[in-house]
């Protein structure tokens, strides 16, 4: 049995009937290991002393309402868990940055974390692409808005977007005629003070925005492709995108697999692969989700696949 602390979200906020940190509670309990919650808030170091948490020890009913039952409260050292999973949903705000250096310090005494702290400050969702630009489509992060009509005027049909936005939040399609792409800069780039990401439209878009899920260094069997619906842009679920379970295709497993073990030896145990058509549009570390949409619609179990790969970390020192 192993202790294992889960750093997320408040756990009376969950949908536990899509949520991915709560499918991975559940088959961590069905193992036999414990479990301890707590959020980022709950951290603290003090001068001479360990990284501490105020965490809830919990376990849980088996029900998707009234899910989980606290057994105890209280402070404990961060580095006498087993394994710390870093599940705190996006924004990555100075919050979550600052979180992750108690967290950092945690693994220099001793703690293991999932996915590694530094990692996470490395690999920002949007930016983090940009290192494979050879898996990518055309795309610039910039704050000038020059460049940005340049790049519109080169392949007119292009996407902006916030570099910390989540769910599909301020995603905007612009098109050959360049309606209202003045307005557009100018809500996202702030009058240059922001980044704002910019990529080519892709058309495979109406196929869905495929999240794929990469375990260890391996690559999970399915994806979810979220499709998006009416006249939406956006295949986000959040945005109203419908979540259709597939199977991986080839073309996507060749970018995926080289990827994934890249990605692993960084500290990445999680990580979730965003692709429209054959292209890679966002790589996804904070708490990549889709766990649930693809056990439920396939059978495949991608908690016991996490868990496994969890379990096989541990076994190796750190």
């Amino acid at each position: 049995m192993k202790q294992i602390l889960v750093v997320a979200d408040p756990l009376s906020s969950f949908k536990t009937y899509k949520d991915t940190t709560f499918s991975m509670m559940r088959e961590l309990q069905r193992r036999g290991h414990a479990l301890a919650a707590c959020e980022p808030q709950h951290l603290q170091w003090r001068t001479g002393q360990v990284v501490t948490a105020q965490v809830q020890r919990v376990r849980l009913t088996g029900a998707l309402d009234d899910w989980y039952t606290v057994e105890h409260e209280g402070e404990v050292a961060l580095k006498d868990f087993d394994a710390i999973l870093m599940r705190k949903d996006p924004p990555f705000d100075s919050e979550f940055f600052y979180a992750t250096h108690l967290l950092e310090q945690a693994e220099r005494e001793g703690a293991r974390v999932f996915n590694r702290p530094r990692a996470l400050r490395d690999h920002p969702e949007k930016l983090a692409l940009m290192e494979f630009g050879q898996y990518a489509p055309p795309t610039l992060v910039t704050r000038s808005a020059e460049a940005i009509r340049a790049f519109h005027a080169e392949h007119r049909d292009i996407i902006l977007k916030p570099l910390d936005g989540m769910g599909g939040m301020g995603i905007f399609r612009v098109t050959d005629n360049g309606m209202n792409l003045g307005s557009i800069i100018e809500t996202l780039n702030r009058g240059g003070t922001t980044s704002v990401m910019v990529q080519g439209y892709l058309p495979e878009i109406a196929a869905g925005d495929k999240r794929l899920l990469l375990i260890g260094g391996k690559v999970a069997p399915y994806v979810l492709a979220r499709i998006p619906q009416g006249n939406e842009v956006r295949g986000n679920l959040a945005a109203g995108g419908k979540g259709v379970a597939q199977p991986l295709s080839d073309e996507n497993r060749a970018v995926a697999e080289a990827l994934a073990p890249v990605l692993a030896a960084r500290g990445l145990l999680l990580v979730g692969l965003d692709m429209i058509g054959n292209k890679v549009t966002e790589i996804n570390v904070t708490s990549p989700t889709c766990f649930q949409e693809i056990q439920q619609q396939t059978g495949f179990d991608v908690s016991a696949m996490f868990v496994d790969a969890l379990e096989a970390a541990l076994k190796v020192p750190a």
